[in-house]
């Protein structure tokens, strides 16, 4: 009873597109960022922010670039991990070859450069779709771990092939610690969130989904395919990019190209899959289901066979991992296509209701 719309009257323009409508959202949203930022600095330990917090953070922002191009625009990519690439890569290269490059602009010339990438090499959604779309953006994937191993230049000339960064600072802020690390990343997904949500609700936002549901009648009414489909590659491909930048410089340190292969690309797709596409929370459920699971079956399964008087094997624990994703997108293509954002939605309609539901 205590979450109901009722007495809640909208009476300007400006309150009635709020983001979140319901008061009790509002105050839910800003007491969750108000913990991450206050709380859990105070409260997590180190393990806790290197193994799952950083990299949830950091694969959370990728997802909501994902999202864009895969939930809202409905144009599938297999190239996401070589959009990370870009932006970790170029935001290297801009770093260390500019004489006194704050990193936050290089941060963000990284999403720039994997935003021209995308671009181009979103040009065959104009003739393509579905399968045939997939495999030209699994094109980039390949194309950039070929450049990225084999062009010197993208490494500095490195003799051993990797890359790596350090003494980070931002405005004499020097970023060492984990939780300084979790904070700056922290930052960038709580500001990159909330554009892409209003992005989403804006003109543009609209032009994406009308694509996504079908093209052709969006044509009709006077939207123009090559500016939706290319505009939600280059917002894609940038979110992601800046993303890839903070996973070398903030999580990584030091990686060389195998850091961001295919596989990447498919935990991406996973992540948006699995979280809900057409959802800007279900980029979160998704990144952190995809993050929490693997550390969860490496303490569950030996314990499990603990109780057996089982064995189970480092290998055995990986493919179980493997299986499990399988079997988790199948039953959600199936049962809930919608993912784990739909199933939130529909527990907090019945919490309204509640404790009459009907």
């Amino acid at each position: 009873m205590f979450y109901r719309e009722n007495g809640q009257f909208k009476t300007s323009y400006r309150t009635d597109q709020q983001i979140f409508p319901i008061a009790q959202d509002r105050w839910l949203i800003l007491a969750l960022i108000a913990f991450a930022f206050i709380g859990v600095p105070l409260l997590v330990d180190e393990y806790m922010f290197r193994a799952i917090l950083i990299p949830f953070l950091i694969l959370a922002l990728a997802a909501l670039g994902v999202n864009i191009l895969v939930g809202y625009c409905g144009q599938i990519s297999l190239g996401s991990g070589a959009f990370m690439a870009v932006g970790a890569y170029m935001a290297y290269n801009t770093y260390v070859r500019i004489e006194g490059m704050p990193l936050i602009v290089a941060l963000l010339a990284g999403g720039f450069f994997a935003t021209l990438v995308g671009m181009f090499f979103g040009i065959p959604s104009l003739r393509v779709k579905g399968l045939y779309l997939a495999v030209a953006t699994l094109a980039a994937q390949f194309f950039c771990d070929w450049a990225f191993l084999r062009i010197g230049w993208f490494t500095n000339n490195t003799a051993s092939g990797s890359v790596s960064v350090s003494n980070l600072s931002v405005l004499g802020w020097t970023i060492n610690t984990p939780v300084e690390k979790y904070l700056f990343c922290l930052g960038f997904l709580v500001v990159f969130a909330l554009l892409a949500k209003n992005l989403v609700r804006s003109a543009i936002g609209r032009e994406w989904m009308a694509i996504r549901d079908m093209d052709v009648a969006a044509a009709v009414i006077g939207i123009r395919p090559m500016y939706a489909k290319l505009s939600a590659f280059a917002v894609s491909s940038f979110i992601i990019g800046v993303a890839g930048g903070l996973w070398g410089f903030v999580h990584l340190g030091s990686w060389e190209p195998a850091a961001f292969s295919i596989d990447r690309s498919f935990q991406l797709l996973f992540m948006v899959i699995i979280g809900g596409m057409g959802s800007i929370m279900g980029s979160f459920f998704g990144a952190a289901f995809i993050v929490v699971l693997p550390i969860f079956l490496n303490q569950f399964l030996p314990w499990l066979g603990g109780l057996v008087g089982m064995t189970i094997s480092t290998a055995a624990i990986s493919h179980t991992e493997f299986m499990v994703f399988g079997a988790l997108i199948v039953w959600f293509l199936i049962v809930e296509p919608h993912g784990l954002a739909k199933l939130w939605s529909i527990g907090k309609q019945k919490l309204r209701l509640w404790p009459f539901p009907h």
